[in-house]
C-alpha cells in the first residue's frame, strides 16, 4: 500500500512539473504566435510618400527614409461612409444641423438686380443734316443738359446752299408762294425752328453754322462723336437719358418663375446705402426666358428724383409672403446643398457621436430665400452639413467614397486612411493625372475673371516662398478686390450660381484672414484652406490654362498640405528655403 502512495506521489510531481514547464511554453509559443499575426497585419508607409505601403519595416524605395507604421483604417464604417477628425472639423468650420418640419410663413426671397436707365425716357440726340462739326459744347459723359440747350455747331454746305434758296424765295413768294413754302418746309424738316428761319429770311445773311439745339432734357450718356468729325444725315451724336425715373432688373431662375406676379411689393436695398430700404412693386416680368442665362427679367420703377439710384449700380430686392404648396416641408439652408450635374447632394451625419459622414441625394422644390424644400431624400431628424460642406465633399473624394464629383466612388488618391487633417480638403486625385470632376460648363468671361483671381494667387504663394510676410498681405488685399469683380451673372444656371456662392465666400474668408495678419506661420495656415476651395473652383469651372496640384505631406505638423501652381516644379510654399523642393504633383487640371 505504502509502495503505491509513492508511485501516485511521483506521478503527481511528474505531472506538475511537466505543466510547469511544458504549459507556459505552449502558452509562450501562442503569444507568440499572436504577435506574429499581429505584425504581419501591420502595414509601413514613409512619412514623405505616404502612398508607399509594405507589410514589414524597412527604407521607403523612394527617398529612402525609414517606413513608420501605418494608422490602422478599420474603423467599422459602410462602404460610403467616412470620418473626419475633430481637428479637420474645428479647421475647417464645418457645421451641423438637423433637419426638422417647418411651417412656411412670410418667407421672404432674395434678388440679385442692377440698376439700368430708363428706356421709355432714353432719346439719342441725332444731326438732321450732313456736315462737320465745328464747336461740340458738351465736354463730358453724366453732363446734365437741358432741352433747347445749345449742343453743337455743325457746318453744312447743303443747309448753307438752302439758306440762299431761302432769301431768293422770299423775295419772289408774292409770285411764287409754292416755291416759297417749299423751301421754308425743307428747313423744318432739318430741325430749323421758326425763329432760326424767320431771322435768315429777315436779315438776308446766311449762318455758316448752324447751332443744334437739345429736344430732351437729362443726362448724357454717351458721346458718339467728338469736336470736328464729319457726320452724315441722320447720324446720332448724344445718347440723352432722362434718370429721374430708373429700371431695377432683377434675374429670376427659371424654376423660380412660379413664384412671382405683377404688383408683388418689393424692398430693394444696396450697398451705397446700407441701413436704407426703398419701397416698390413689380412692374413687368419679361415674358421672354434667356436660353443663355435660363433667367427672365423682373422689373421695378424707381423713383429717382434725389437720384440715390445710379446705372450700373447692383442691388438687391427681398419679396416677402412666398408660400410654398405645402404647409408644412422639410427645408434645409442653401449652404448644405452641393449641385452636379442633375443631382443635388447633401452630407448626411449617420453618427450622432462621432463625425461620420455619408453623401445623400436629394430632389429640391422651390428656393426660397436662402433655403430650400427638401422634396425627397430627407427625414425628419437627419442631421446634415450645413457649413463647409464642399470641405467634407473633398474628405470624401480622398477615401474614395461616393462624392459630388466622385459619383460612383472609388479610390482618387493613396495615402492614410480614415484620419483627414486639413490638408485633405482639396479636392485632388492622381490617377493618371487625369481630372475626374465633372466641369461646369460657364463662358469664357467668368473663367477669364477666376483666372485673375488664381494669378493673384499665385504671386501670393510666391511671396510665401520668399518668407515675404509683408508682400503676402498686399497680394492677399489684391486678390480679395479682384474676387469682388468676379460677376456672377456670367454663371448659366443656378447650380453654377450657387456652387460659386459657396466657394467664394470661402476663399474670401481665406484671403482676409491673410491680408490681417503679418505672421507667415499664421498667413501659411490660411494658405492652406485658400487653396483647399481655390482648387475646387478651378476644378469646377476651369481657368483655360493647365494647373497644377502639388502636395507636401511634412507641411501642418506632417498632416500634409496641398496648393496650386502654374508649372511642374515643385516650388514649395509651406517652408521657405527650408524645404524648397519638398512636395510632389498630384493632379493636372486641364
Amino acid at each position: 500500500m505504502k509502495k503505491y502512495v509513492i508511485y501516485i506521489g511521483i506521478l503527481a510531481i511528474g505531472l506538475l512539473l511537466g505543466w510547469l514547464l511544458f504549459g507556459n511554453s505552449s502558452n509562450k509559443k501562442t503569444d507568440h504566435n499572436h504577435d506574429t499575426v499581429a505584425e504581419t497585419n501591420q502595414m509601413w508607409t514613409c512619412s514623405m510618400h505616404p502612398q508607399i505601403m509594405q507589410p514589414e519595416s524597412g527604407d521607403c524605395p523612394i527617398c529612402g527614409m525609414d517606413l513608420i507604421p501605418a494608422e490602422s483604417s478599420s474603423e467599422g464604417l459602410l462602404a460610403d461612409q467616412f470620418k473626419l477628425t475633430e481637428n479637420a472639423m474645428a479647421l475647417a468650420n464645418i457645421q451641423t444641423s438637423k433637419v426638422g418640419n417647418d411651417k412656411i410663413e412670410d418667407n421672404t426671397i432674395k434678388l440679385s438686380g442692377k440698376i439700368v436707365e430708363n428706356e421709355e425716357a432714353n432719346a439719342v440726340q441725332v444731326s438732321y443734316f450732313s456736315g462737320r462739326i465745328e464747336r461740340l459744347n458738351v465736354s463730358f459723359t453724366g453732363e446734365e443738359v437741358r432741352k433747347g440747350q445749345l449742343l453743337a455747331t455743325i457746318y453744312s454746305p447743303e443747309l448753307y446752299a438752302a439758306q440762299q434758296e431761302l432769301i431768293t424765295a422770299a423775295s419772289l413768294k408774292e409770285s411764287q408762294p409754292a416755291l416759297y413754302k417749299a423751301v421754308r418746309n425743307k428747313l423744318k424738316l432739318w430741325k430749323l425752328s421758326e425763329n432760326q428761319i424767320n431771322q435768315i429770311e429777315t436779315s438776308g445773311k446766311v449762318n455758316e453754322n448752324v447751332p443744334v439745339y437739345a429736344t430732351v432734357s437729362g443726362t448724357v450718356l454717351e458721346k458718339l462723336v467728338e469736336q470736328g468729325d464729319y457726320i452724315k444725315q441722320g447720324q446720332p451724336l448724344l445718347k440723352i437719358a432722362n434718370l429721374n425715373i430708373v429700371w431695377a432688373n432683377f434675374d429670376v431662375y427659371e424654376n423660380q418663375i412660379n413664384l412671382f406676379k405683377k404688383g408683388q411689393e418689393i424692398t430693394i436695398t444696396t450697398n451705397a446705402y446700407a441701413n436704407k430700404e426703398f419701397k416698390s412693386k413689380v412692374d413687368f416680368i419679361d415674358p421672354v426666358l434667356d436660353t443663355r442665362t435660363r433667367t427672365i427679367k423682373l422689373r421695378v420703377v424707381l423713383n429717382n428724383k434725389d437720384e440715390v439710384f445710379k446705372p450700373g449700380m447692383f442691388v438687391e430686392g427681398k419679396i416677402k409672403g412666398i408660400a410654398s404648396s405645402n404647409e408644412k416641408i422639410l427645408i434645409i439652408p442653401s449652404s448644405a446643398v452641393l449641385w452636379t450635374g442633375e443631382r443635388s447632394v447633401v452630407y448626411l451625419k449617420v453618427n450622432l457621436n462621432q463625425p461620420v459622414f455619408e453623401m445623400r441625394k436629394i430632389t429640391l422644390g422651390n428656393q426660397i430665400g436662402d433655403s430650400y424644400e427638401v422634396l425627397e431624400g430627407l427625414n425628419n431628424g437627419d442631421e446634415i452639413v450645413t457649413n463647409g460642406t464642399f470641405t467634407v465633399d473633398a474628405a470624401a473624394q480622398l477615401q474614395g467614397k461616393k462624392s459630388m464629383m466622385n459619383k460612383e466612388g472609388g479610390k482618387v488618391m493613396t495615402g492614410h486612411e480614415g484620419h483627414l487633417g486639413m490638408e485633405e480638403t482639396a479636392s485632388v486625385n492622381n490617377e493618371n493625372h487625369s481630372n475626374m470632376n465633372e466641369r461646369i460648363k460657364v463662358s469664357t468671361d467668368f473663367q477669364n475673371q477666376l483666372k485673375v483671381v488664381f494669378n493673384d494667387y499665385i504671386k501670393l504663394k510666391d511671396a510665401l516662398v520668399k518668407d515675404d510676410s509683408n508682400n503676402v498681405m498686399a497680394e492677399s488685399k489684391k486678390l480679395l478686390k479682384n474676387l469682388s469683380k468676379v460677376d456672377m451673372k456670367q454663371l448659366v444656371n443656378n447650380e453654377a450660381h450657387n456652387h460659386w456662392m459657396s466657394l467664394e465666400n470661402e476663399i474670401k474668408i481665406s484671403a482676409s484672414s491673410i491680408s490681417k495678419t503679418s505672421d507667415i506661420k499664421e498667413q501659411r495656415n490660411h494658405f492652406k484652406h485658400l487653396s483647399s476651395h481655390l482648387i475646387s473652383a478651378i476644378q469646377i469651372y476651369g481657368v483655360n490654362e493647365k494647373v497644377y496640384v502639388e502636395f507636401c505631406p511634412m507641411a501642418d505638423n506632417n498632416n500634409g498640405a496641398y496648393w496650386l501652381s502654374k508649372e511642374k516644379k515643385v516650388i514649395n510654399p509651406y517652408f521657405g528655403d527650408a524645404m524648397l523642393t519638398c512636395g510632389e504633383v498630384k493632379q493636372i487640371i486641364e
